[in-house]
């Protein structure tokens, strides 16, 4: 009975633990939430790396050599002769008078329409309606709509033919810079607004409340209160209407095309007849000088806006 009685007992089994691996000092392993990161990063980075920065250093080489066969370098022999070129000069005169109008307007336009329509106004849905409408039309459909507004026979002669006016060939004339600006207004001024109605709706409601019962008028709210808080979305919606700004291109080569009247020739106008000339260095030293015009521009904005944002956290209001 002993015997079986000791048999039945069965003593715990010892597992012999395995040598761990142990890294050498100063080596960490990324955790599981760091490779997921990088593992949606990389894609990005590589796509940037292939279709941005590769492209720009190419750009980079071509304005500093003589030509695509011999490969000279002259370094900057191709920006001289750019800065001497008529016809860039005109074409950098036109963009940076019609960016210098039509952005500030856009920004400031959009912005006072999203103060009106925050307000209980009648037939606010409407007038919302009214500014957007524009984004939905195409871009040839956009041409042919100023084409019949604007042309020798359009719809605005016709109207001022009933005064007596003279009619004008409004893109023709000295005009054709503002018929352009108010092209690019209505076509952009609809997504700015939206945006600074959503800046304005995530404004603090505590801080306008004891705005008003201080006694504070609406322009000192405006400036110290809204203002403040709407300034990370005026420096997006300035890049962006910047940005459009270069874009105008398309409507302006649909309605004049490639060589339009004087106050019209802007740089896309320029890079597009340069690229058919098959001139490489010349248009990658444009291409050149307008990255670095727009990287100050943009720059300059941040710097701007760093400044005010910090006055609103320091506590100005």
């Amino acid at each position: 009975m002993k015997k079986l009685a000791l048999k039945a007992i069965s003593l715990p089994k010892v597992h012999k633990e395995k040598p761990r691996f142990t890294l050498p000092q100063g080596i960490k392993i990324p955790d599981r939430e760091k490779l997921v990161r990088m593992a949606f990063l990389w894609p990005s980075l590589l796509g940037v790396g292939i279709f941005f920065l590769l492209p720009m250093l190419v750009v980079l080489y071509y304005s500093l050599i003589d030509n695509p066969i011999s490969h000279n370098f002259v370094f900057l022999d191709n920006f001289i002769a750019l800065f001497n070129n008529d016809a860039f000069k005109t074409a950098a005169t036109n963009t940076l008078t019609f960016s210098a109008i039509a952005v500030p307007l856009a920004v400031i336009l959009a912005m006072g329409l999203a103060i009106l329509l925050e307000a209980k106004i009648p037939f606010k849905s409407q007038f919302r309606t009214f500014f957007l409408s524009p984004m939905m039309v195409p871009v040839a459909s956009v041409v042919l709509i100023w084409q019949v507004l604007f042309s020798h026979t359009g719809v605005f002669n016709d109207f001022l033919s009933i005064f007596g006016v003279t009619p004008i060939d409004w893109l023709k004339s000295e005009y054709s810079q503002i018929v352009v600006v108010l092209l690019f207004l209505w076509k952009n001024l609809g997504y700015n607004m939206i945006l600074f109605m959503a800046a304005l709706s995530n404004i603090p409601r505590d801080l306008l409340e004891v705005a008003d019962m201080e006694g504070a008028s609406p322009w000192f709210k405006f400036v110290q209160v809204k203002l403040r808080f709407l300034s990370p979305t005026i420096l997006f919606v300035t890049i962006l209407s910047l940005i459009n700004s270069f874009k105008v291109f398309r409507e302006v080569y649909l309605l004049t095309g490639d060589y339009p009247y004087g106050g019209l020739y802007m740089l896309q106008h320029f890079m597009n007849n340069t690229f058919r000339s098959l001139d490489y260095q010349k248009l990658a030293s444009a291409a050149i000088v307008m990255a670095i015009a727009m990287v100050i521009i943009i720059g300059v904005l941040f710097i701007i806006e760093n400044k005010f944002g910090k006055e609103k956290q320091n506590g100005i209001i």
